[in-house]
């Protein structure tokens, strides 16, 4: 089933000069005089790749390529309350560029050793290819990795102090206690409420006008992917009293790394829950009759995944050939798995590291540069070439 999603961009002004400071500028102001044609036709050819680009393709986790250089009102896909959001809140797009560019790397990190490695198809709206267009163990991964990072980036930005609507979370006042005893809330608390906020409006907006499984499906994984960061939440103290002695602490609650967050929805992905729609199209229900448990913090999908070992376009599958495997490993990065039994190549390969380190007073640290050679591995393609794209 193909499903579209969006991108946002974020519209860039410039301020006029006065003739004074044009004066100023001398050979400056030439050149910007000289510049626009150039600039006329930059934003045509941005124009004419937004009306080019399919609609069913776009997804707003482009952002993390394209950064702030957009233009809200023309961008494919995306929704009218997106669209507003994007446009009432630019530096808050800003924060989504680069918590989309942390939470893809957090991805790749947790799918680094597995047949599907989360990679990412450049110059492709899509980010991740047809891969999406399931709802599949995978789409449910990146749906709620890519919630969860949204809720990071914002979160940290209000508690930095880089947005004008939002701040510390001012709610924390008076005193609280913990196994270690009593303490007064003070500091810069993470306004982690208001970043679940933001998120859910933002990244929800689309799957609520859509009344289908995927769409069910999707919006139950990027709560799953809010409430993963807000679970590790961790409380931070700083001592007062004589000589440091913990008399008195002022504590806060303080995000814990985002590889947290990516670790535990890693396992979530692992326990996945096959799902389907119920008999009243209102929502899901679990595939296995016999599964006595709760979906609440669990991920779901409905379609079963491909095996990735081959290339395969309608899949989105990108194959495994020449991907580098362990050859000692018995797990998902060990050549037999990672190859799907078609065996791999051996290339001997000059590596140079680091080595006989001392330290120098003061203060510096020495080393050499050895070389050794070590034996890469990587995976055979499949023997008959007509299988390596299946469309």
């Amino acid at each position: 089933m193909k499903r579209s999603s969006m991108f946002c961009l974020v519209k860039s002004r410039s301020l006029p000069h006065s003739s004074s400071s044009r004066r100023a500028m001398g050979l400056r102001n030439g050149a910007k005089h000289h510049s626009k044609p150039f600039s006329k036709m930059f934003f045509s050819f941005i124009l004419l790749l937004l009306l080019f680009t399919p609609r069913v393709d776009s997804s707003w986790w482009y952002i993390g390529a394209l950064g702030a250089r957009v233009i809200c009102d023309n961008i494919p896909g995306l929704v009218n309350k997106q669209r507003q959001l994007c446009q009432r809140h630019p530096d808050l797009m800003q924060s989504i560029s680069e918590g989309a560019k942390e939470w893809i790397r957090e991805c790749q990190h947790q799918f680094r050793h597995h047949r599907w490695n989360c990679s990412t198809l450049d110059r492709d709206h899509t980010v991740f290819g047809r891969v999406m267009l399931q709802s599949s163990r995978e789409a449910a991964f990146v749906y709620a990795i890519s919630s969860a990072g949204v809720v990071y980036a914002i979160t940290r930005a209000c508690s930095q102090g880089e947005l004008k609507i939002c701040s510390c979370d001012g709610q924390k006042r008076g005193q609280a206690s913990d196994e270690k005893g009593v303490f007064d809330w003070g500091g810069c608390s993470d306004n982690i409420n208001y970043g679940i906020k933001f998120a859910k409006a933002f990244v929800d907006a689309r799957e609520r006008m859509v009344k289908d499984i995927p769409a069910l499906v999707n919006l139950h994984n990027n709560r799953c992917g809010r409430m993963a960061v807000k679970r590790f939440m961790k409380l931070e103290c700083k001592c007062h009293g004589v000589s440091g002695s913990c008399s008195l602490r002022t504590c806060w609650l303080a995000m814990s790394d985002f590889r947290r967050t990516g670790d535990y929805l890693r396992k979530k992905y692992n326990t996945a829950i096959e799902v389907t729609m119920n008999q009243d199209k209102t929502g899901f229900m679990v595939a296995d009759r016999d599964f006595k448990g709760s979906t609440k913090n669990e991920l779901v999908y409905v379609e079963r995944s491909p095996d990735y070992c081959l290339m395969d376009r309608a899949a989105g599958s990108l194959g495994t050939a020449g991907r580098v495997c362990n050859k000692s490993s018995r797990g998902t990065d060990g050549c037999e798995v990672m190859c799907c039994g078609r065996g791999y190549d051996t290339m001997r390969v000059k590596r140079v590291t680091k080595c006989e380190c001392k330290f120098k007073w003061c203060c510096a640290v020495e080393c050499k540069d050895c070389e050794d050679l070590v034996d890469v591995h990587t995976c055979k393609p499949h023997k008959r070439p007509d299988w390596l794209d299946i469309t």
